[in-house]
């Protein structure tokens, strides 16, 4: 079974960045009208711009961490960016951030291509190495920010980048993590043009209509709807039964239970499942839709800052969805720096 413990490390800081621009829900196809929408996603708006990627989003967003935390760059030694939508397919999107950041050249950074479920991955890895003491500081980037290609704005994804300050602080109660995996399901969320195994012709730049009654060309998200629904609220659930079976953890102490902002049908299935209230699950899918690995840290720095900053809050994280991916994460702030949300 796929269980962490990972101690001696936490979370003590959080921000993230957005477009300023707001992009209202509307309907893009005759299979149903923007107000279905709404009432099955629970999404009434999105930050949107065509001028920025996941990594400027994540910059800015890292930029007023640092400076709101008061650490010394230099100290940095870790910078870890998860994302979907790097700058380039090479090289890695954390080398150019290493260098527009100003960290020093001894910090070591690196990609990893994960979506729904990519924070939590993150945290697992950045936390894993520095759990020794060897390196004190360092910052997760969670984001996706998928720009157009002369088509239909999508209505189910936003723009968000997002900011993790990971510090070593001996006796610290860490986190603890469960993660699975089914690449059976690897095509019910794919973009099936543009990597090494099919790539770009003239072809896949027209658009074609699909069967939900969209456009879309080739290099772009194809979904199965119904399958990943049926796939969150039986994963989710389970994951997180597993994690506080696991590591026997009080229930009770819990304050907040995170979900990836997939769609609040999803969620609001989830939550019933396992018993929880409407104030132990937060949204920000309402104004924000869904940002992929970014929206569990965004829910925490735009629907909890106010009630989490300052004093000790208890939280399960939990992310599902492309790959097919899922993981789960039981963690503490305490007193934690969340700044102000960037808006670009």
């Amino acid at each position: 079974m796929a269980f962490l413990n990972i101690k001696n490390v936490a979370i003590v800081g959080l921000s993230a960045g957005v477009p300023k621009q707001i992009m209202p829900t509307i309907s893009t196809t005759d299979k149903y009208d923007a107000d279905a929408f709404v009432e099955t996603t629970g999404i009434i708006e999105k930050r949107y711009s065509n001028d920025f990627t996941t990594s400027d989003l994540g910059q800015a967003a890292t930029k007023r961490l640092i400076a709101d935390l008061g650490w010394d760059k230099k100290e940095i030694g870790i910078l870890v960016f998860v994302s979907q939508t790097p700058d380039y397919i090479l090289p890695a999107t954390s080398c150019i951030l290493q260098d527009k950041l100003g960290l020093s050249k001894d910090c070591m950074a690196f990609d990893i291509s994960l979506g729904c479920s990519g924070w939590v991955y993150g945290l697992s890895v950045i936390s894993s190495i520095m759990q020794t003491g060897m390196i004190k500081k360092g910052i997760l980037i969670a984001g996706d920010a998928r720009k157009q290609c002369y088509e239909e704005a999508d209505q189910l994804f936003g723009f968000a980048g997002t900011a993790t300050a990971i510090e070593y602080q001996e006796g610290a109660e860490g986190f603890q993590f469960h993660f699975g995996t089914d690449g059976s399901g690897y095509d019910a969320i794919i973009k099936p043009v543009g990597g090494c195994r099919n790539q770009v012709t003239a072809k896949d730049l027209e658009p074609v209509m699909c069967a939900d009654g969209r456009k879309r060309h080739g290099f772009q998200t194809l979904m199965k709807g119904m399958d990943v629904f049926a796939f969150g609220i039986t994963t989710a659930p389970k994951s997180i039964k597993k994690l506080i079976g696991e590591f026997n953890i009080n229930r009770d102490n819990i304050d907040y239970y995170v979900f990836h902002q997939a769609n609040r049908k999803m969620n609001e299935t989830i939550r019933k499942k396992l018993k929880l209230s409407e104030e132990q699950v937060p949204y920000s899918m309402t104004h924000f839709r869904n940002t992929s690995s970014a929206s569990i840290p965004l829910t925490i720095v735009t629907e909890l800052a106010d009630k989490v900053s300052g004093k000790k809050t208890e939280y399960v994280g939990c992310g599902f969805g492309v790959g097919l991916s899922w993981g789960t994460v039981h963690f503490s702030t305490d007193h934690p720096v969340i700044s102000k949300l960037v808006e670009l």
